[in-house]
């Protein structure tokens, strides 16, 4: 499965100005609502939901929001990457400045983990992170992503 399946270049975002974690999951959910027409408080609260159960940040800078949601055709993928790090409770306690965003729709069992697994494969090959950190703008960014 591809990142090209759920992740195009609209939504990729280079430059986010946030100062915590709520605020970062906000913007994340205002741009999400934008591109795929749903709901800007419901994607919001699906964020918030799942972030209560532990987390989303899963080290190296990097943190994967993630959230099933009714009306949701298709997996949706949105990258942001932050002006500077913030506090995301990460598991090794460093913070974050890369976001990935997953929406999955309610019943997209299998195929949302699946999604997710190949986001942080991707995420982990050596040299990405720094490239994604490294590119001048949202094209740079796209184009580290599907390589």
């Amino acid at each position: 499965m591809p990142l090209l399946d759920f992740l195009t270049p609209e939504a990729v975002v280079a430059s986010l100005r946030v100062s915590g974690k709520k605020q970062a999951l906000q913007e994340l959910a205002a741009h999400a609502a934008r591109l795929t027409g749903l709901d800007e408080r419901v994607v919001f609260e699906a964020l918030l939901q799942r972030e209560r159960l532990g987390s989303t940040g899963i080290g190296e800078g990097l943190a994967i929001p993630h959230g099933k949601l009714p009306n949701l055709g298709r997996l949706f993928g949105l990258v942001a990457r932050l002006d500077r790090p913030i506090d995301f409770e990460a598991l090794d306690g460093q913070p974050v400045d890369i976001l990935f965003l997953l929406l999955a729709p309610e019943g997209a069992g299998a195929d949302h983990l699946k999604a997710l697994a190949r986001i942080a494969r991707v995420l982990r090959e050596p040299g990405t992170i720094e490239r994604i950190r490294a590119a001048r703008d949202a094209d740079a960014v796209f184009a580290v992503l599907m390589e």
